[in-house]
């Protein structure tokens, strides 16, 4: 069991003087030495973290308790910036990189008292389902140390589980958050895309990548996402409001629509479809009507997600070729070689195989058969998803097919991997908010769990929703 499973937890027994932030800090940072074999941190800023949480401790003897988070500690992912310290996106093309400002999103959360422990491992440049493709190493499941994590913010969800922190702060492109979440038996939620700023977040996709975070509670996950929340002038891509005003009455029955296509799919396991079948029970005995709806683009996701996410990437990955900045190779004899041996000895074999991918899909002879059609394809899953919307309030899908699967046992058929996305990728495709939420089942090492989904900037009122499931549904 966790130290603390929710902030609400914590600040409660704060300010009861059960804990300090000094000697929540030490917990965590002892936490982090005794989990080391499960390869969670690149860097721990155990120093900062102590001195921060003494000057907390500080203002809370003063009687000056301020702020959203006060005392939260949470550990980020490798690509998210950080003033004066390392990020790298796990990638060896970075090695040595120090940041010299700190991302709108993190900075947010630190005016809000928050406390950052460190920077955790994830698949180089966000690519990847299972945390193993990083310059330093694979993440292991704490649940099994056998098993992957998910990925590609697998770092985030073992740093959770493992107890090292409250929470973490990771990014989702595909389901970088929510598939390890379930993978470690945790919420992870992203939000609507513009929901929080991308300013100082290293980009794999930028139509598609999103912040968001990963704990044990949907409430603690939603009030980290709420404080990231915001217009940012560093970022024209973030929405003009807060999104927050519609708030609905927990209580309420709703609408939960469930794509006709998932119980019928052929890469779900048994048990998998047996758990959500059973959940789409719990919700009509709680009063909510539950109906399935058509959705004829499911064999269209992941290919669609990957031919735009590797043409993305391409072009995002271009900058790093050992001049302007990233590894630079000591032994090219000519410009182009200097080019071609920085980027062969910088980047990941995963990587190098998305930008020959997205290069081949945005070329002359091949961008309107691949790039534009995929556009369009994208076009559809977004008007459709929003026409269901009109009828319904959320949509239910698993998180994932499978359950988490051998470290190195995906390492020769990389497709197998991708299409654990399925679940996953299509609320990036249409740019709404989702949470990930596993099933109460202590029985079960690697419990089954489940997405909630609704239409764009509707974000509160599907984190209220999800948090009276959570508490009430499911227990």
């Amino acid at each position: 069991m966790p130290k603390y499973s929710s902030y609400t937890e914590f600040i409660t027994a704060y300010k009861k003087e059960e804990i300090s932030c000094e000697a929540l800090v030490q917990y965590y940072l002892s936490k982090i030495e005794e989990s080391k074999e499960y390869n969670i941190y690149i860097e721990v800023y155990a120093k900062e973290a102590l001195a921060r949480a003494k000057a907390l401790d500080d203002e809370a003897k003063r009687g000056e308790i301020k702020g959203e988070l006060f005392g939260a500690i949470l550990s980020i992912k490798d690509n998210i910036c950080y003033k004066g310290k390392g990020v790298t996106a796990s990638s060896k093309i970075l090695e040595g990189f120090n940041s010299t400002y700190t991302a709108t999103a993190i900075q947010k959360l630190i005016d809000e008292g928050a406390i950052i422990i460190g920077r955790t491992n994830c698949d180089e440049f966000g690519m990847g389902s299972d945390n193993s493709h990083s310059v330093y190493g694979p993440v292991k499941n704490p649940i099994d140390p056998e098993y992957v994590p998910g990925g590609s913010s697998g770092g985030c969800a073992a740093s959770v589980l493992a107890d090292t922190c409250l929470a973490s702060i990771g990014t989702d492109t595909g389901g970088s958050i929510r598939q390890p979440a379930a993978f470690c038996n945790l919420v992870g939620a992203k939000p609507s895309y513009g929901q929080i700023s991308r300013y100082g977040i290293i980009a794999y996709a930028s139509s598609f990548d999103q912040v968001g975070a990963i704990s044990h509670e949907v409430s603690t996950v939603s009030k980290l996402i709420e404080v990231m929340s915001g217009p940012d002038t560093m970022d024209p891509t973030t929405v003009q409001h807060a999104s927050i005003d519609r708030k609905s009455p927990s209580d309420r029955k709703v609408k939960i629509a469930y794509l006709d296509s998932t119980l019928s799919s052929e890469g779900i396991d048994p048990i998998i479809r047996d758990d959500f079948s059973k959940l789409l029970d719990t919700f009509k005995k709680d009063g909510h009507t539950v109906e399935a709806v058509s959705f004829e683009y499911t064999d269209l996701l992941v290919p669609t997600y990957y031919v735009l996410t590797t043409a993305e990437a391409s072009s995002n990955l271009s900058r790093y070729d050992g001049v302007r900045y990233g590894h630079q190779s000591n032994d090219a004899a000519s410009l182009e070689e200097l080019y071609t041996q920085s980027r062969s000895e910088g980047f990941g074999i995963e990587v190098k195989r998305r930008i020959m991918l997205g290069t081949f899909v945005l070329s002359a002879s091949y961008y309107d058969a691949y790039y534009t059609k995929a556009q369009k394809v994208r076009r559809m899953i977004k008007d459709r998803m929003l026409e269901i919307f009109q009828d319904y309030d959320y949509v239910v899908l698993p998180t994932s097919p499978v359950f988490p699967w051998k470290i190195g046992s995906h390492d020769q058929d990389p497709t197998a991997s991708y299409l654990a996305d399925i679940f996953t990728v299509l609320t990036n495709l249409f740019g709404g908010p989702s949470v990930s939420i596993p099933l109460f089942d202590e029985s079960k090492r690697f419990r089954s769990s489940f997405q909630i989904l609704s239409s764009p900037h509707l974000d509160y009122d599907l984190f209220a929703f999800a948090e009276r499931v959570q508490n009430k549904i499911l227990h």
